[in-house]
């Protein structure tokens, strides 16, 4: 028979906030959590795993009203954010019998089911299991009426961390990732000429809705790329058709100056100005976090772009903190310069020691 750490469990109630993460981030994962609980008035006691974090209430209250006040696409770390049971602990003899129960004790019903695991090699190692139980599982909820046609759009997540131990979660249309395990792979374009052609690739898919591409993403456009060398975003943007400004004191793909699409501008990218507004600033920069925002804000305060992605690499330790003064400034000195602008920040899945901004002007 299935244990659980308390008796919450048998009453169905959601006290957990569990969250998936790239695995050694999980400090700066359960830290920015555990800022929005603090501004929700939440007491929490905090959980980690490898590439997994949660907070459970401290009182035994629902977790819910937390989980919709910081929502999904708030959040940086986060891959998925989800409403959780506390964990089941499980024999290996039988699996299904005391996830039935709770499942059943939470009188969740949802329309589909999804098996994750860690992104690390212990929880690659668990496809096999998963893949054997995700038939018999769905047909025992299915015959009970939990997994139904119409619920919602709910989905069930069971969170493997081990062979025995399994998260029992839910999600909702609008506040989730809809990739299993939170996490975009994307096939690498052989004619690129650098493997980080895809951090930018991932952006426009992450902050930019596929139905707006042509109009936002459209030939014809003109774009600057600061710290452009060898050309992986460049590439991006050639590829979609946009005129770039590639702006790096190192040489350039030959392909893409074959291209006719860029012109490449041996200067600093901190101190290079466009000759008129553009489209598009992006920026991979190597650099400290705060200079590099210091820069965006003043492209963006200038109007010298419509829309930013830019890069913030990070220091080793207390990246939440970081990537937090960096929001902070950059959202105050627009506030402060009259700029209406949409601003979000993702940890995204081909990103290492740096997280993905987004900033689109409104006028």
């Amino acid at each position: 028979m299935g244990k659980v750490g308390n008796d919450k469990l048998a009453q169905g109630q959601p006290t957990t906030w569990l969250v998936y993460c790239r695995p050694g981030f999980e400090s700066d994962a359960l830290a920015e959590l555990e800022h929005h609980a603090e501004a929700y008035g939440m007491a929490t006691v905090p959980k980690r795993g490898e590439g997994w974090v949660s907070l459970e209430s401290q009182d035994g209250e629902p977790i819910n009203g937390l989980h919709r006040q910081a929502a999904f696409d708030r959040l940086i770390f986060a891959r998925q954010s989800l409403i959780a049971l506390p964990m089941l602990v499980l024999e290996r003899e039988d699996r299904l019998t005391p996830l039935r129960g709770a499942i059943q004790a939470s009188g969740w019903s949802f329309e589909e089911i999804v098996h994750e695991v860690p992104d690390t090699n212990d929880g690659k190692a668990l496809a096999g299991l998963t893949k054997a139980l995700a038939k018999p599982m769905a047909s025992i909820l299915k015959k009970s009426g939990a997994l139904r046609r119409k619920a919602g759009g709910r989905r069930l997540h069971l969170f493997w961390s081990s062979g025995e131990c399994v998260h029992v979660a839910m999600s909702f249309p609008g506040n989730r990732s809809e990739l299993l395990n939170g996490i975009r792979r994307l096939k690498f374009p052989s004619r690129a000429p650098s493997h980080s052609t895809l951090k930018l690739e991932e952006a426009w898919h992450e902050f930019v809705p596929r139905d707006e591409w042509e109009e936002r993403l459209g030939s014809h456009m003109q774009a600057a790329d600061l710290g452009a060398a060898p050309g992986g975003w460049t590439w991006q943007l050639v590829h979609r058709g946009i005129y770039v400004y590639a702006i790096d004191n190192g040489p350039m793909d030959r392909q893409l100056m074959d291209s006719g699409q860029v012109e490449h501008l041996k200067e600093d990218g901190f101190v290079w100005e466009p000759p008129q507004r553009l489209d598009w600033l992006v920026c991979d920069i190597v650099d400290k976090p705060i200079r590099v925002t210091a820069m965006v804000e003043r492209w963006l305060e200038r109007r010298w772009c419509r829309e930013a992605i830019f890069n913030l690499k990070l220091p080793m330790k207390r990246r939440w903190e970081e990537v937090n003064k960096c929001l902070g400034r950059l959202e105050a000195s627009l506030g402060q310069a009259g700029v209406r602008a949409t601003l979000r920040c993702r940890h995204l899945y081909h990103d290492r020691e740096e997280v993905t901004v987004h900033v689109r002007l409104l006028d």
